[in-house]
């Protein structure tokens, strides 16, 4: 049976984020209970009504067993860009695309919870170029293969919206430098709003022909990356030449800020993950309730005034 939202609790891990936060308000106005779950301590600001925090260890499955107890569906949205470098991927990749899914299988298990909406992410497939797609590949795999699961598959390409870390990290970077060098310019990806995902999400929720499913979240247009950030650089009033780097120069200024301390702006790995192409011309959006996906062009001016 299709789960009516108006009487479901979805619980969201790795909520706290950017598409966490915009879920979250969706499936409030859609009548729902939400849990948010997450390593962090609850924010200071009060909590939306109808929401509920649970601080987890994502190491610990009972843990992740207690806060989604009661639960009516799950939505895993966690995932990260970067890793120390390893094979076939690097500890941060493992822990959260691959021991993560695995820990929430047993859990759902163990709470009797079947319905998860697992989100992925573009390009993933057997033999990846990086590490970051080759554990997601993995992932994915972990919670096919957990029979219980009533299990749908997203997998966007690069999500903007309000608040986001893509096109608004552009326009940070076209404020105070007159010219902006670019690894990997000429990479192509076809940019989703998070509006739409969260349709998605809601309409996967909702209907149980998307149970099994695998559906790629794309937006209707294409782009590569030089062209994106020539976009948020006019948008904020910035507008700055963009200088494409050669592949070898890429590199070596990816490893450099590997070495420096906290997370890199860039990595070899997300060099790796862009040599695939982040589109595609499956047309699952309709299939997912989604029949004129929003342009990143004709919302990027009120996305930076936001």
């Amino acid at each position: 049976m299709a789960l009516p939202l108006s009487s479901a609790t979805v619980a969201l891990v790795g909520g706290h984020g950017f598409i966490g936060q915009a879920l979250m308000h969706r499936l409030l106005a859609a009548g729902s209970q939400v849990r948010v779950l997450s390593r962090r301590t609850p924010p200071a600001q009060a909590l939306p009504a109808g929401v509920t925090w649970h601080t987890v260890s994502s190491s610990n499955t009972d843990s992740l067993q207690r806060a989604l107890s009661g639960a009516t569906a799950v939505v895993n949205l966690v995932g990260v860009l970067q890793s120390q470098r390893a094979q076939p991927w690097g500890p941060a990749f493992d822990e959260a695309h691959v021991q993560l899914p695995k820990r929430l299988a047993q859990a759902m298990q163990s709470a009797s919870i079947q319905r998860l909406i697992h989100i992925s992410a573009l390009g993933v497939k057997d033999g990846a170029p990086s590490m970051y797609l080759r554990s997601k590949t993995a992932g994915e795999a972990v919670l096919r293969q957990a029979s219980h699961l009533q299990l749908t598959v997203l997998r966007p390409s690069v999500v903007f919206g309000t608040g986001d870390s893509f096109v608004n990290l552009f326009a940070r970077l076209a404020k105070y430098s007159p010219f902006i060098p670019l690894a990997t310019a000429q990479a192509q990806f076809q940019p989703v709003s998070v509006n739409d995902l969260c349709s998605a999400v809601l309409h996967s929720l909702q209907n149980d022909t998307t149970i099994g499913g695998t559906y790629d979240c794309v937006g209707p247009e294409v782009f590569s990356l030089g062209e994106i950030v020539k976009l948020a650089a006019q948008a904020s009033g910035h507008p700055r030449w963009v200088m494409p780097l050669p592949d070898s120069v890429a590199r070596v200024q990816a490893w450099l800020f590997e070495q420096m301390p906290g997370t890199p702006l860039l990595s070899r790995d997300n060099l790796d993950s862009a040599s695939v192409p982040n589109t595609s011309n499956a047309g699952h959006m309709a299939l997912l309730g989604v029949t004129q996906p929003e342009s990143l062009r004709n919302n990027i001016a009120q996305i930076l005034k936001s």
